[in-house]
């Protein structure tokens, strides 16, 4: 009997999938970077035409119809071996709940089981003092740092799961 090599999955073992929730996602080209290293399959999803990279491994999904019509279509595609990109909270903890083994936000921070209730927290009472008629500020402009920090975090993300499974 022999036995698979420690990074290498089982034969049975679904291959691991990067989603990304593609509308005004500011990583994109970096998501196909770090896919394409890793001989990864990445699928953008969106409610609109965006262009992609011309390879096997990348693809576009376009989803027409209501508001969270993508949302719901990256949800659908989670599995335990499922890397996803958002920025948007909701979407964020439904794929956690769907069993994502990591969610990511474009600026690389992890969206994890512990941390999601406060964010899901935080932008309630966000949204509801914007209703109430607050001036609050949104989030910093997207920064090199960001986008350093988000590839780390990418790559970390998809070596563990490689490694672990």
């Amino acid at each position: 009997m022999t036995q698979d090599a420690p990074d290498t999955p089982p034969l049975d073992t679904p291959p691991i999938h990067l989603l990304v929730d593609a509308d005004a996602c500011p990583v994109r080209e970096q998501c196909v970077k770090v896919a394409l290293r890793h001989g990864i399959k990445v699928t953008f999803i969106s409610n609109s035409f965006i262009r992609i990279e011309d390879d096997p491994l990348v693809e576009r999904e376009i989803v027409p119809g209501k508001f969270d019509a993508a949302d719901d279509r990256i949800v659908e595609h989670v599995t335990a071996r499922s890397v996803v990109v958002t920025a948007d909270i909701l979407l964020a903890e439904r794929c956690l709940k769907a069993d994502a083994a990591a969610v990511l936000s474009p600026i690389g921070k992890p969206f994890t089981h512990d941390s999601i209730g406060m964010a899901v927290a935080t932008r309630s009472i966000m949204a509801d003092l914007r209703a109430g008629g607050a001036q609050v500020g949104g989030p910093a402009a997207f920064s090199r740092t960001d986008r350093s920090r988000f590839l780390s975090a990418l790559d970390l993300a998809l070596v563990r799961l490689k490694r672990h499974g």
